[in-house]
C-alpha cells in the first residue's frame, strides 16, 4: 500500500512551485536516491558539486576534507 504524501509535513513546494520533500520523507523511505536532495538525511547533498553533472561524480568515495575534483576534458557521446 502507498502512504499518501502531507503537504508540508513529507514535502513542501519552494518558491519556484518545486515540489521539495523533506527529511522526515527521506528518513521514512530508507534510502538515498542519490539525487542531491536538499533534506538528503544521508548527507549525499553535502558531497556533490551542482556545477558538476553527476555522471562524473562519485560522492560516496570522498572524505569530507577532501575538495571534488573538476574534470575539465573532452565529453564523450
Amino acid at each position: 500500500m502507498t502512504k499518501k504524501l502531507i503537504e508540508n509535513v513529507d514535502y513542501y513546494f519552494n518558491d519556484k512551485g518545486l515540489m521539495v520533500f523533506t527529511e522526515k520523507y527521506h528518513t521514512e523511505r530508507g534510502h538515498c536516491c542519490q539525487s542531491g536532495c536538499l533534506h538528503c538525511p544521508y548527507e549525499f547533498s553535502k558531497k556533490v558539486d551542482p556545477e558538476v553533472p553527476s555522471e562524473l561524480q562519485n560522492p560516496w568515495t570522498q572524505s569530507e576534507e577532501d575538495e571534488l575534483e573538476i574534470y575539465d576534458g573532452p565529453i564523450d557521446e
